[in-house]
């Protein structure tokens, strides 16, 4: 009898959570204003109240895909009878409907998470944040139940079983991919909310980054993860090899990471100097507007993609009204305050601050050059003026030459020091790292291709420009201590004293380093060939022999697959075998392909079984990716320095100096470093 009444459990309590965030975003607001501390403290229940019903409707959602509940519409819709347990659960995220619910707990999740572990803020503050995010799940909350009600009931003609989900969906990099993701765009609500707070509030202080710098960092490591994961997906699941096409909604990702990249320094900035203040609270907003640009994007019926769910006018209105009401207010509450706040600490042209400067607007022109491409075709459409495409050629064109000055600048950033650094003291840190640079990038395309190759040396510099000026800080962060003692123990006791944030910008630094090595090389050593195969045939391609040794159909959960079994030799190594298929799906009738894959951390082989021929052969795409690996590895080691930074135990504290004035809060090591060069 419960599971039939799951649905409207499922709804109601939709209602009472939109009931309890406006009261969130309400009561406290109102109290933080009047100075009632009896209202400011009402918050914190209401986030707790409101993401508990929040769970609670996931799970009559949840429940009603695992018990086939087809009287439900959107379970109808998006699932099956035949399809197995692991793919129903994720299928509850796979359309639209459910995937804005996902959207929402994964709000509700954050505010929660902001109510239990910021309890040492001021409490007005406190109050403030959770109130803004309040007013934003109220938004989200009204556009399900009005627009995208995914408890819908088809009554009473029950469909006797559901259209199926999308094939495409159908794999482990559904599971992941979408909750990553949105903890990353969701999580950018914690520092805008901490940045209206800090407007609303007058608090336009140093305090308020440092509170925001970690859920910032959070935010960031969960969307770098995300972004990887898509890609990664695409790669494998897609059939073509590829692992990134600018594709809109590749796009709509892309952007609040690039802008997030730049509020993650910015903070930095504003909490150890005291400067780049009224930048970094524009930033905050810029980046969760693009996080709600790419929502609008995705969900309004504007783009057509595996991921764009929405086909409903009405509902792209919706959400572009949010996001006006949202940015408008936003920028204007800054219009507002912003002139108020004075920088009192000045900075040379060469210091970090000016570097840290320069590549926040190089990161800012990268996030503005991919906005337009993206947006440009859509407004012209809009518009009535005509179809265009951009891809591939414009992107690369602009976005390249820009990531090439970017990771100059980055190479640069960690040994120059706050405020004024000699140029020829910088010159003399970094010149032994730029040498050996360039003598190994030029040499490594000769070692490993046979022949010289300007991009892929290009590349390759830059990865080592940024790995190297990395190992020369560290150098000489550890070189000498306070008392002037050197050797090996002193290095090592210097060694501890570095702080987890600053391994986490290591980290970050080498991460992107490894992507970089990552892009060039599989797109300069690819190797591709489509054959015809038939059993008993084969085919050298890339100095790999490829034989069919049997061709077989076999039966899924829900498809049948024609599965092609290729033996792989190579001269000196072992063969083995790879099992392609092309499936076919009994329930939406619609067919896919299912690559076969043999992973290697420097290449990858990839197959991908194409169409039946005339003659009985079958179309084969062969692929040799070489170092294709290494751009998800990069992504994981920068989402795991941002993870890093986090658990710094200065950011586990209360804040003492928090209205310490201008400087913010000092990194002790870099003062060590300035006291060292200043005895020297």
């Amino acid at each position: 009898m419960l599971i039939r009444i799951l649905p409207e459990l499922g709804h109601f309590a939709l209602i009472l959570a939109l009931g309890m965030a406006m009261l969130q975003a309400s009561v406290p607001l109102i109290g933080a204003a009047t100075r009632r501390p009896l209202w400011m403290a009402f918050a914190q229940p209401m986030a707790w109240g409101q993401f508990a019903f929040l769970v609670i409707a996931y799970l009559c959602l949840t429940a009603s895909f695992a018990f086939d509940d087809f009287s439900v519409a959107y379970v109808a819709n998006n699932s099956n009878s035949m399809l197995p347990w692991y793919y129903k659960l994720s299928a509850v995220w796979g359309s639209h409907e459910g995937s804005v619910l996902l959207w929402v707990l994964i709000l509700g999740g954050w505010s929660f998470a902001v109510s239990v572990f910021s309890r040492r803020l001021p409490r007005d503050m406190l109050a403030r944040v959770l109130a803004v995010m309040g007013w934003i799940s109220s938004g989200f909350l009204l556009f399900i139940l009005l627009t995208s009600d995914p408890f819908t009931r088809v009554l009473p003609n029950v469909p006797g079983d559901g259209a199926d989900l999308n094939p495409l969906l159908q794999d482990f990099g559904l599971i992941v991919h979408p909750p990553m993701l949105y903890m990353g765009y969701v999580g950018f609500s914690v520092v805008f909310a901490f940045a209206m707070a800090a407007l609303l509030g007058g608090r336009l202080d140093a305090a308020w980054t440092r509170w925001a710098r970690p859920w910032t960092n959070v935010a960031w490591a969960f969307l770098t993860v995300g972004i990887a994961l898509g890609s990664w997906w695409a790669y494998y699941e897609l059939g073509w090899g590829g692992w990134w096409f600018w594709d809109p909604v590749e796009n709509a990702s892309l952007l609040p990471w690039l802008a997030g990249t730049a509020l993650i320094h910015s903070l930095a900035v504003t909490e150890k100097r005291g400067t780049f203040k009224n930048w970094t609270v524009l930033l905050a907003i810029f980046t969760f507007s693009l996080s709600l640009l790419g929502t609008f994007l995705v969900r309004s019926g504007v783009l057509t993609s595996v991921h764009a769910f929405a086909n409903d006018p009405s509902r792209g209105t919706f959400i572009l009204v949010l996001l006006g009401i949202t940015v408008g207010l936003s920028l204007a509450i800054f219009a507002l305050r912003a002139p108020r706040v004075q920088s009192l600490s000045g900075f040379g042209w060469l210091s970090r601050d000016s570097l840290l400067l320069i590549n926040n607007i190089l990161l800012v022109i990268m996030t503005v050059t991919v906005l337009l491409g993206t947006i440009y075709p859509l407004l012209l459409d809009a518009l009535g003026l005509g179809k265009i495409s951009v891809g591939p050629p414009y992107f690369n064109a602009l976005f390249v030459p820009l990531t090439v000055l970017l990771c100059i600048f980055m190479g640069l950033g960690p040994l120059a020091r706050w405020k004024r650094m000699p140029g020829r003291e910088l010159a003399r840190r970094l010149g032994l790292a730029a040498v050996i640079a360039i003598v190994i990038a030029a040499g490594l395309p000769l070692l490993y291709g046979g022949s010289f190759s300007l991009s892929v040396t290009l590349g390759l510099l830059l990865a080592l420009w940024l790995t190297l000026s990395l190992v020369r800080d560290v150098f000489d962060k550890t070189r000498r201590g306070r008392t002037g003692k050197t050797g090996g123990r002193g290095r090592l006791a210097r060694l501890r004293k570095l702080t987890l944030s600053y391994w986490g910008m290591v980290l970050g630094h080498l991460g992107l380093a490894v992507t970089i090595v990552g892009v060039v090389m599989v797109s300069h050593y690819n190797v591709e060939k489509n054959v015809r195969l038939s059993p008993g045939e084969q085919v050298e391609v890339g100095g790999y022999q490829f034989a069919m040794t049997d061709f077989h159909e076999r039966r899924g959960p829900n498809y049948v697959a024609d599965t092609a079994t290729i033996r792989v030799d190579r001269p000196g190594r072992a063969s083995f075998t790879m099992q392609p298929e092309k499936r076919f799906f009994m329930a939406s009738g619609m067919p896919m392909t299912e690559v076969a894959l043999r992973p290697g951390l420097f290449s990858d082989l990839y197959l991908a079984l194409g169409e039946q021929l005339d003659n009985g052969d079958w179309s084969l795409r062969i692929q040799i990716k070489p170092f294709v690996r290494w751009l998800w590895l990069g992504a994981l080691i920068m989402a795991a320095g941002g993870l890093l930074a986090v658990i710094d135990r200065r950011y586990r504290k209360a804040p003492k100096r928090a209205q310490a004035g201008a400087r913010g809060a000092p990194d002790p090591i870099e003062d060590a470093d300035m006291a060292a060069e200043g005895a020297r």
